[in-house]
């Protein structure tokens, strides 16, 4: 067996020599030549990306688990790289720092030692306490976290972005729901946060716009990543019937590895793992961080910040935004599905169409959207769901 692999416990690594000599006081005027290197393919922690000079903006990105997982933090890296090649812009990258006071280390080292002035602690465990805390020591700092959870009243150097990717998983839905066959789908997810409930939820909704017989059981793991956890459920769901399995996890491959194994249908998150499920692959919610990546530097290198109210402290989006892209149909997507997405796609790129459009009951038969009533993607009540649609066996506690 190969030993684990963990970088930040090398003997002598360059962001540790440099610490030291910041704790020295005999840094000085060489913290501006740190970050420089450039990254090769497949870099480790605590490596860096770089663009040029020492007048470019430095970006930090931080992740919870690997760049290359097939899921949420390739997604964010890939976003990361298309930024990277932007003139003027330098970013430093670190991977797999979990949600506790390491993260808050890995961000004062890209503060300090790399300059950073825009950081992307991009797990949504990192926010609170860690990002509230380093706001208000780095003051000058901008801190920008992918979720919901920013509220009036926090620090002004601390926004939220987010997209409305529960539209391609309400997609996602239409084409499980044109292709299972025993009217049964599956859902994995990780923590029942409001954006996984969100996503549950529409994709259920997608499904049952086309056969309202359609049931999706759910499964929560309890945590982001845990293989064992996800490789049971989707064998269990696949011994009682189900033939088209989703998720919401960090990582999807072992669900699309598992469902493919078992012969079943799987519909990806994050990012596109059609090469891990050949022959089950129907599509994907994809996201597209790049065009949000692009914007906040932009705004950053006109002169606007946070603290100006030149940069909004919530920035949300959907498919007309550039947010997010489903993945290539696979080859069991039917003509007649792939129709049935395309009008659906054209419907939320102008607006037209509301997925939270009532009558709409929970799980336990409750009314939550009165017939009158329907809400937009903005709306403050999606993103603190916390209840299951009509359809959805499970429960959020």
């Amino acid at each position: 067996m190969k030993p684990l692999r963990n970088p930040r416990r090398l003997p002598v690594s360059r962001r540790q020599v440099l610490r030291g000599l910041l704790a020295a006081s005999a840094f000085g005027a060489a913290t501006k030549l740190t970050g420089c290197t450039a990254a090769s393919e497949g870099e480790g922690e605590g490596e860096t990306s770089s663009g040029g000079g020492s007048e470019d903006l430095v970006v930090g990105f931080i992740y919870v688990g690997p760049k290359d997982d097939f899921g949420y933090n390739q997604a964010h890296a890939e976003g990361a790289a298309a930024i990277a090649a932007l003139p003027g812009v330098k970013i430093v990258e670190q991977a797999s720092v979990p949600e506790t006071t390491e993260v808050q280390e890995a961000m004062r080292e890209m503060i300090d030692i790399d300059g950073a002035t825009l950081l992307f602690p991009t797990s949504f465990g990192y926010f609170d306490p860690h990002i509230l805390e380093l706001a208000a020591e780095y003051p000058d700092v901008q801190f920008f976290h992918a979720g919901g959870l920013y509220e009036d009243g926090m620090p002004d150097n601390i926004g939220s972005y987010f997209g409305y990717i529960d539209e391609a998983q309400y997609i996602a839905g239409i084409v499980a729901a044109y292709t299972t066959a025993t009217k049964k789908l599956g859902f994995v997810a990780a923590k029942p946060i409001p954006q996984a409930i969100r996503n549950i939820n529409s994709f259920t909704l997608g499904a049952r716009s086309i056969d309202p017989e359609i049931t999706t059981q759910l499964v929560f793991t309890g945590e982001w990543v845990e293989p064992v956890k996800e490789a049971e459920a989707v064998n269990s769901m696949v011994d009682q019937g189900i033939d088209v399995i989703t998720c919401h996890v960090d990582s999807p491959k072992v669900v699309m590895e598992t469902a493919e194994r078992r012969g079943v249908y799987t519909s990806g998150y994050h990012a596109n793992q059609a090469e891990l499920a050949p022959e089950g692959y129907l599509t994907g919610a994809e996201w597209d961080w790049t065009s949000i990546y692009t914007q906040y530097v932009e705004w950053s290198q006109a002169g606007d910040t946070l603290m100006n109210g030149g940069i909004p402290h919530i920035v949300r989006g959907g498919l007309e935004s550039g947010f997010w892209k489903l993945s290539p149909f696979g080859p069991a997507v039917s003509d007649e599905a792939q129709q049935a997405v395309e009008a659906i796609k054209e419907q939320f790129a102008d607006g037209s169409i509301a997925i939270y459009k009532g009558e709409i009951k929970d799980n336990e038969g409750n009314v939550q959207i009165e017939a009158d009533k329907e809400f937009d993607q903005k709306a403050v009540e999606l993103e603190t769901m916390d209840w299951l649609v009509e359809g959805v066996e499970g429960k959020v506690s």
